[in-house]
């Protein structure tokens, strides 16, 4: 039996690419729905209302705004923010110029929250004394 035809290099390095390629993508969606859901939560939070997109009209609606992102919209004069997630939670959350500023007290503290974490960690981090667990990296494993 021929070996090259039961491992071909090139088939082998072509698939093992898509594999990476589809490993990448479906990471960059899941990190999206986690930045979905941690807004969403956040706008709940803030006293936005949700609607579910429950019919297949609502849904088609929902697609056709801009998705993951707060936009205004104006009903019989006042100012109305509306956020649609057509992928992660099919609906629309909506609230009026109060919630919205709410909301965004709650993202900078979410925000500066984050920082001081990660502050934290460095600072934890830089002080680790490595000179006390000896040369090399027989320690780490």
């Amino acid at each position: 039996m021929d070996t090259q035809r039961i491992f071909n290099p090139r088939i082998f390095s072509g698939v093992l690419a898509f594999a990476m390629l589809g490993g990448l993508c479906s990471s960059c969606a899941t990190m999206e729905a986690d930045r979905a859901r941690d807004t969403e939560q956040l706008l709940a939070a803030a006293g936005f209302k949700v609607k579910p997109a429950d019919t297949p009209e609502k849904l088609a609606h929902v697609k056709s705004l801009t998705q993951h992102k707060l936009v205004p919209h104006e009903k019989d004069g006042t100012v109305y923010y509306v956020y649609a997630d057509a992928t992660t939670c099919r609906c629309v959350y909506w609230g009026p110029e109060e919630a919205y500023q709410r909301y965004q007290r709650l993202a900078t503290q979410q925000r500066i929250a984050e920082d001081q974490r990660m502050a934290a960690e460095m600072n934890e981090d830089a002080a680790m004394n490595w000179e006390l667990w000896g040369p090399g990296y027989w320690w780490a494993y």
